[in-house]
């Protein structure tokens, strides 16, 4: 059993508007009939956060024939969104939720624990969503290395 309130088998919150880059304004509703890759991860710029977006960005032509969208989602501006996009060439939107709205509603808040500080972070997730608004699968604390690939090949699991 899950510690979590949110997990497979439970409907996506869907309602939740949020500003974007590049997009302006989404919320996961606007991607209903689409499956959708739907990553957090802590702060714009950082070693793991880069290597895991540009995983995304290197793999977004697999998960398109796949017919999935990937949305990243962190804590950070527009405007720090901006600049990380353009620095990594990033090509799918990611969602700046300053007031951990998404966050919240997903359960990716979580204590964390930096040199013996603990603080309330955001925990590196993944959440597959169905093209009917419904979590598939979701990854909790996650390490970056391969973690694309698993997301890839249990997508084409899931649509199989």
């Amino acid at each position: 059993m899950s510690n979590y309130s949110i997990n497979p088998g439970d409907a996506a919150p869907v309602s939740i508007e949020l500003e974007t880059w590049p997009e302006g304004r989404l919320k996961l509703a606007d991607l209903q009939g689409k499956w959708v890759i739907l990553y957090f991860y802590p702060k714009d710029s950082t070693s793991g956060c880069t290597t895991e977006s540009c995983a995304f960005r290197d793999a977004l032509p697999d998960f398109s024939t796949a017919d999935a969208v990937i949305v990243g989602v962190s804590r950070d501006s527009v405007k720090s969104h901006e600049n990380f996009t353009t620095k990594q060439n990033l090509n799918f939107p990611l969602i700046s939720d300053p007031d951990e709205a998404l966050c919240k509603a997903f359960d990716v808040m979580q204590i964390k624990k930096n040199y013996g500080k603990e603080y309330l972070g955001v925990e590196r997730s993944t959440f597959i969503i169905n093209p009917e608004g419904v979590i598939t699968h979701v990854w909790r604390k996650v390490k970056v290395a391969g973690h694309v690939d698993e997301v890839l090949s249990t997508l084409k699991e899931a649509q199989s």
